[in-house]
């Protein structure tokens, strides 16, 4: 036995006096080249590359109950809402489908939106189209394993071909002649500030508003950096509704960002020697863009009780219509950009919410980065509330909170007498 606990040292220490020998200088040359690349490919990163920051509804301050399922705790969020507290749940508006750079030539690409699917393409000659995703022959789903023709959507299954311009079937491979009452439907859609929108109306009535231009996106002068994605267990008017409730600020958003979004500890007294200051004002806007309010912002940072004017940022964020805010950044040192903040609602309560931020080609990619990246905190305090808060139909407000019951009065206008509700019964949606 101790001849074996011998040998068995004597192996160990001739291992470890192997490993610790001088390595030659080839091999000391091929880890340093490797160490100074993976250094560069960190510094293209984090300078250069666009930050893509992606989160699903349970990331992001989620607490269910112990033991259930991300289905179930979902669920759990849904049957907290009382039967006819909510308003309807899809307002009439456009709304994002995704960004310009995420569909190639003759790419197609299946999207949920309104409860629905979509199959969205570029034709041949670079426009984009908007098709409902399921085949009106045999209901197969366009978009998955679908070709785009010309400027056609082919089905996988037998070889239908739909126009996108208004849905047109053009082709039956194996049929004499295609019958004219052979279409699918269509979205009216646009692709201009760096994204592809489709208009909904829940009585089919074409656009009544047009998305406005940002004209420094079209013309390049302001590039893409970076986006984020959120998925919100919430109703959707409860996301621009922030705008409105300017009290929330001073409590919320107060803490600095080092101290994170879980509001459980944003309080640290750790990062308190850091603290956000907010002068805020929202009004509606008015005729003819009665449907775009606007809400002014004035940030301050104040560093041991002391104003760090370097740091003052003005926002003018401007909400139009129901799902899409532009947030313009104006910096006499860090220069000018905005994000598109676009709510997209997927199911009744599940919304998607992006931040797609363009800044100016000539300043370093690092500042509109850590500029959305802050903004991704701020944003995911309030996730972590609209995560699991329920809407209240006639809230307790004070004088002070007056703005709120203002900007409930605007959006109901992008409501219509058939707007889809929703309601509970046990565990069914009913429509």
């Amino acid at each position: 036995m101790e001849r074996e606990a011998g040998a068995g040292l004597l192996a160990l220490g001739a291992a470890v006096g192997w490993l610790l020998r001088p390595l030659s200088p080839p091999l000391l040359a091929g880890l340093a080249l490797l160490l100074l690349l993976a250094a560069l490919r960190w510094l293209y990163r984090l300078c250069f590359a666009p930050l893509q920051l992606l989160r699903a509804a349970h990331q992001v301050g989620y607490i269910p109950e112990p033991g259930l399922s991300k289905c179930q705790a979902a669920g759990q969020v849904r049957r907290r809402r009382k039967r006819g507290e909510l308003p309807p749940v899809y307002p009439n508006g456009w709304y994002r489908l995704l960004d310009s750079l995420q569909l190639r030539v003759a790419e197609v690409k299946n999207i949920t939106i309104l409860g629905e699917q979509v199959a969205v393409y570029r034709g041949q000659d670079g426009q984009t189209y908007a098709v409902d995703a399921y085949c009106p022959h045999l209901g197969a789903n366009l978009a998955v394993g679908g070709r785009v023709m010309g400027n056609c959507i082919e089905c996988p299954f037998h070889g239908w071909q739909f126009r996108g311009e208004d849905g047109k079937c053009t082709k039956i491979p194996y049929a004499e002649k295609v019958p004219d009452f052979v279409k699918i439907k269509t979205w009216p859609s646009c692709e201009l500030n760096g994204a592809v929108f489709v208009w909904y109306h829940c009585d089919g009535i074409d656009p009544s508003w047009s998305i406005p231009e940002q004209d420094e996106i079209q013309s390049g002068e302001w590039v893409y950096r970076g986006r984020t994605e959120h998925y919100i267990n919430s109703h959707i008017q409860e996301i621009p509704e922030n705008a409105a409730d300017i009290a929330h600020l001073s409590h919320l958003h107060t803490p600095s960002i080092l101290s994170g979004a879980d509001l459980r500890y944003t309080s640290a007294r750790l990062w308190g020697f850091a603290q956000h200051d907010w002068k805020v004002e929202w009004n509606p806007e008015p005729e003819p863009n009665n449907h775009c309010s606007r809400m002014l912002v004035n940030h301050a940072l104040r560093i041991l009780g002391h104003h760090c004017s370097l740091l003052d940022v003005r926002v003018v964020a401007r909400q139009v219509g129901p799902g899409i805010v532009y947030l313009l950044f104006n910096h006499s040192f860090l220069g000018h950009g905005i994000i598109l903040h676009c709510v997209t609602p997927v199911e009744p309560l599940l919304q998607r919410v992006t931040h797609s931020i363009y800044y100016q080609a000539n300043m370093p990619a690092i500042i509109p980065k850590f500029i959305l990246k802050a903004e991704c905190i701020q944003f995911e305090r309030d996730v972590m509330i609209w995560n699991n808060k329920k809407y209240i139909s006639k809230p307790l407000l004070v004088k002070e909170d007056s703005a709120i019951a203002r900007h409930r009065r605007w959006y109901a206008q992008f409501y219509s007498p058939n707007s889809p509700r929703f309601t509970t019964q046990q565990d069914n949606l009913d429509w």
